[in-house]
Order: C-alpha cells, then sequence, then structure tokens
C-alpha cells in the first residue's frame, strides 16, 4: 500500500514514487535535469547531522536535496 507525501517525509532506507513537482523556476529546471519526473523511484540514503539536507538515490546518482525543496515534491511513500 502507498500514501501520498512529500519526499521530506520519508526516512533513510524508505523508497518512494515521484507524483509531481510542484517547484517552478531554476529549481524546477535542475530536479528535472537530475530525472526527478513523474514515476521515477527515490530512495533515501540519509540525513545531514543538521537533518538538512538529506540524500536521496535518484536514477543511480546520490543527490542531496534541501528540505525546503524536497516539501514542493509529492511522492507515493512505498511500505
Amino acid at each position: 500500500m502507498s500514501r501520498e507525501v512529500c519526499l521530506n517525509e520519508i526516512e533513510p532506507g524508505q523508497t518512494a514514487v515521484v507524483k509531481e513537482l510542484l517547484s517552478d523556476g531554476s529549481i524546477r529546471r535542475r530536479l528535472l535535469d537530475i530525472g526527478l519526473v513523474e514515476g521515477t523511484l527515490v530512495e533515501c540514503v540519509g540525513r545531514s547531522p543538521g537533518g538538512d539536507p538529506s540524500a536521496y538515490l535518484i536514477r543511480g546518482a546520490v543527490i542531496a536535496i534541501r528540505s525546503e525543496d524536497s516539501t514542493r515534491i509529492t511522492i507515493h511513500e512505498q511500505r
């Protein structure tokens, strides 16, 4: 079963599938450029000691995304 949440809500070790990018402007372009599009599988692989940013495995690359930006990415959390 899956539920719809923001990307910043998954914990290290959890996976999710991107539903929608709510960002706009240059950050939207950057996220699209790294392959963060609808249907992409994403895994949270860790958080910085301060909790922000978090690291996500996206299409074979580990990408750090700030909490401010990850709240604008809706996902289907995988259980």
